[in-house]
């Protein structure tokens, strides 16, 4: 058993599938504590408080109050200066969505527009947002159709302005300070790739033009991975210790391996080297489809695996990911977030728990709900109580 650690050294050593004094307990995404938080350093501290190994997720304050692009946070995602948006609500009595939101647009190389249902769960009011989860079901009419449109998207996805940058170098400073003072690793990023073509084209759409439209889709993705590169700099410029790029919607339940080696894993692999060559890991959440992929994962030389989810996930078996790739790539998840633990009872997260940490521990694992816990209410509470109690007595196997 090593000396005692601190949770940075801990998180690092689990990275580094080293010996660490335990498994560590890191949430990947805590809602239920951000709301009872004054701010990100208070939400930090009360994961310590905890005993959580928490991280400092740069940067800690939004630099964006916008809400164009709530599911791609950390830096502002503006457009070309010659960019015009306009915006209206239709009016369509009788149809099963009596509301139909519009928005276009203008760029110097064409306009593009979206059509959107506003269904009676939509947040937004009469705003479409540019990036976001909820247009995928709601779209009619998603913003880029053809190969016609991608010169005009190319004004939508710019590097951020030398003021952005700035802003973010600031706050980046003040957070690593906090780190450094709380011996704490450093994340940052919510790189994209695909989940970013299922905001602008949408799931079916993709699917179909990956078989019949292969130019387009890899002209898409090379767009898409030269933005995320721009923004991934900045990041990796702030001092980050992980670099993280969201990889939901690129498991095999949306991709088959062979669209996956072809149009995924060649940019997962460039940015994977740009991150290591900047001194920093680099993480893909894929909560859901990644058993088919597990070796191309590991190839590609990825660091940690986020969102290892044996209820959800879909084929997930946490022994047999632990076999063929745990020797190289971290896992980190093992517990339902939804299911288990804002739902289950207190003995099923504890069987949860112990189940996980046997499976994938004790090294190059790092253990959390998956991928969320959102639920404010005292049975929520009372279950990630009993998940840290549990997790103190078998995080030692």
């Amino acid at each position: 058993m090593a000396d005692e650690m601190s949770p940075r050294e801990r998180m690092l050593g689990a990275l580094n599938h080293a010996s660490v004094d335990h498994i560590p307990l890191c949430f990947m995404i805590f809602a239920a504590m951000k709301k009872r938080s004054r701010d990100g350093y208070d939400f930090v501290e009360r994961q310590l408080e905890m005993g959580l190994d928490a991280t400092v997720r740069i940067p800690t304050r939004p630099l964006d109050s916008s809400m164009d692009h709530r599911d791609l946070p950390g830096l502002p995602v503006s457009f070309h200066p010659d960019v015009g948006v306009n915006e209206w609500r239709e009016e369509r009595p009788g149809e099963p969505h009596p509301v139909v939101l519009h928005k276009e647009y203008q760029t110097p190389a064409g306009t593009l527009t979206t059509e959107v249902n506003m269904t009676d769960d939509w947040p937004y009011g009469n705003h479409v947002p540019f990036f976001d989860d909820y247009l995928c079901p709601r779209s009619r009419k998603f913003l880029v159709e053809e190969r016609e449109d991608l010169e005009a998207l190319r004004y939508l996805l710019v590097p951020p302005s030398e003021g952005e940058v700035e802003a973010f170098k600031k706050q980046a400073e003040a957070d690593r300070d906090f780190a450094d003072g709380h011996e704490l690793l450093t994340t940052g990023g919510r790189g994209v790739g695909m989940d970013a073509t299922a905001w602008l084209c949408g799931f079916r759409h993709m699917a179909i033009s990956s078989i019949r439209q292969p130019a387009f889709v890899s002209e898409l993705v090379e767009i898409i991975h030269e933005w995320n590169c721009s923004r991934m700099k900045v990041f990796l410029d702030g001092g980050v210790d992980l670099f993280v790029k969201r990889g939901w919607y690129e498991g095999t339940d949306f991709w088959s391996p062979a669209l996956f080696r072809k149009f995924i894993l060649p940019y997962l692999k460039r940015e994977v080297k740009i991150a290591h060559d900047a001194g920093a890991r680099f993480g893909l959440i894929m909560t859901s489809g990644s058993m088919p992929l597990l070796e191309m994962l590991a190839d590609a030389n990825l660091d940690v695996l986020i969102g290892v989810d044996p209820v959800q996930g879909k084929g997930t078996d946490m022994p047999e990911m632990k076999r063929r790739i745990g020797g190289r790539v971290c896992l980190w998840g093992g517990v339902n977030g939804f299911i288990t633990v804002e739902t289950g009872t207190r003995a099923q997260v504890s069987a949860a728990v112990e189940e996980a940490v046997r499976a994938m521990g004790p090294r190059g694992f790092i253990l959390s709900p998956v991928d969320n816990v959102r639920e404010d209410s005292p049975k929520a509470w009372e279950n990630i109580e009993e998940m840290i109690e549990t997790w103190k007595r078998v995080r030692g196997i």
